[in-house]
């Protein structure tokens, strides 16, 4: 029962660091939430990583990259305790919001990001029965209606890579899986 209640009073928030400073702040707010036996009222500390592809010197090379660099995500559950030992972790400069009111994220941008809202866990994972050079049709979002062939799949990020057309000239875009139906 104390878990339920717990879930529904956290929150994600995010924190501001300084730039490069992410994965220490990481490190430093987990040391303190162990240190101060915070761990039913701090629950996650997140730096969203996203795989890119690089091309240096002719050579590709498939590196993590921080999705939002100088920000961390945390959840939980806001009080002057919690809000204290963040907020004085050295690096981070303050939460995101109006003065120093911290403003959570809403179900809809935790779930954007691939994050589960009621446990912190990732979303489930989405089977689809597409492979490269299936057509497919957009039925959501701002390419809704467009049908284009499959260039590429990231399973991990959920996506199709799809050519459209943008004046007058062929350009990749990546779509959710739940955006994408085949068309036989």
């Amino acid at each position: 029962m104390a878990d339920v209640e717990r879930s529904s009073e956290a929150k994600w928030y995010v924190a501001h660091t300084y730039s490069g400073y992410e994965n220490k702040v990481k490190v430093d707010i987990e040391k303190t939430i162990e240190n101060r036996k915070l761990q039913d009222q701090i629950f996650e500390v997140k730096v969203p990583l996203q795989d890119v592809v690089e091309l240096k010197n002719g050579v590709k090379k498939s590196v993590s990259k921080k999705l939002f660099p100088g920000y961390v995500l945390i959840n939980m559950i806001m009080n002057d305790q919690t809000w204290y030992v963040v907020r004085n972790t050295r690096g981070v400069t303050g939460f995101v919001g109006p003065g120093s009111k911290p403003v959570p994220l809403t179900e809809t941008e935790m779930r954007n990001l691939g994050i589960n809202v009621l446990n912190g866990a990732k979303a489930p994972k989405v089977e689809i029965n597409v492979n490269k050079g299936d057509t497919v049709k957009v039925v959501s979002g701002a390419w809704e209606g467009t049908v284009s062939t499959v260039t590429d799949i990231n399973e991990g990020q959920q996506t199709v890579t799809l050519e459209v057309d943008i004046f007058g000239r062929a350009t990749s875009v990546e779509i959710s899986f739940m955006d994408v139906v085949k068309v036989d």
